[in-house]
């Protein structure tokens, strides 16, 4: 229900135009001109789908409520509409909590997502544990490019994200009964891995980002865009699944005895996969003890 709730004022949020995203804009943390001008703005020509490693070698604000790493983009104004969809990767028990600052040709913010703006998101069979957000955002007409600045916060590193044991996500997804096993914790870091998807689109109800018409007031320097073409940051090589919880693993190898018994060998398979990916060390021997018994 409350999932449902979030949804709903995101769309209104999203419908309400540029007057709402300028009061948005009010509330995110303020950042100097000169800051963002000494930032360096990856381009981001849509579609693509670029992932950011941030870590202690990442640009860092550090400007009032802003800490840990930031990264900054920058995205053509002159195609449509833009859909983002931001991810925050879990990793381990830690995770990223974005906010995004959205601002014009004329580095003026238009419009902010706070870190509630990109919830929890629990595992699915190609997904893993993230916080997630779409923006929908229009430019201006007579634009050439915006920019998207992501960052945390002193307050986002204080909290923590709920997730979902991965064992209950599972028993969900197949229709099992969900076991009563506790759900873990992730802190939130200064630093992370995020990917961005961004798509060019010709809808309505997106953010407008800039004035509609041109202002009389002289506009900043532009900041300096290093390279005319986007490559993508390789992805960090997949690490090892951590270690399952016990009693996930517990979860998991009774469910494997049980299809066994029922004679239902492809379903036990598709539980020695899942618990394997989430790293169970005993589901295999489980499969194979019970198979021969």
């Amino acid at each position: 229900m409350k999932k449902t709730l979030l949804s709903l004022c995101l769309s209104l949020s999203l419908i309400a135009g540029a007057q709402a995203a300028q009061q948005d804009a009010a509330a995110a943390p303020k950042i100097s001109a000169q800051t963002l001008h000494s930032l360096t703005w990856t381009p981001l020509v849509p579609p693509i789908t670029q992932d950011v490693v941030l870590n202690t070698s990442t640009t860092r604000i550090g400007q009032g409520e802003i800490q840990g790493a930031a990264a900054a983009f920058s995205l053509p104004a002159d195609r449509g509409s833009l859909e983002i969809v931001l991810t925050s990767l879990v990793t381990g028990k830690t995770v990223y909590a974005p906010n995004v600052l959205v601002l014009d040709e004329q580095m003026r913010p238009a419009a902010f997502y706070p870190a509630s703006y990109f919830p929890y998101q629990p595992p699915g069979l190609v997904s893993s544990d993230r916080l997630e957000g779409t923006l929908k955002l229009t430019p201006a007409l007579g634009q050439k490019q915006i920019y998207l600045l992501v960052y945390t916060t002193q307050q986002d590193l204080q909290a923590t994200t709920q997730m979902v044991n991965p064992a209950k996500a599972y028993a969900a997804g197949v229709g099992n009964a969900v076991p009563d096993i506790p759900d873990p914790v992730a802190r939130h870091t200064p630093g992370g891995t995020l990917s961005l998807k961004v798509t060019a689109e010709q809808k309505a109800g997106n953010v407008m980002i800039g004035q509609l018409f041109p202002s009389s007031d002289p506009a900043p320097a532009a900041p300096a865009v290093v390279g005319n073409s986007v490559r993508p940051e390789s992805a960090p090589p997949a690490k090892p699944a951590e270690p399952m919880l016990a009693e996930s693993d517990a979860y998991f190898n009774e469910a494997i005895k049980n299809a066994i018994k029922a004679g239902d060998v492809d379903k036990a398979l598709k539980l020695l996969n899942e618990a394997e990916r989430l790293g169970s060390k005993t589901a295999r021997k489980t499969f194979i003890d019970s198979v021969k018994h």
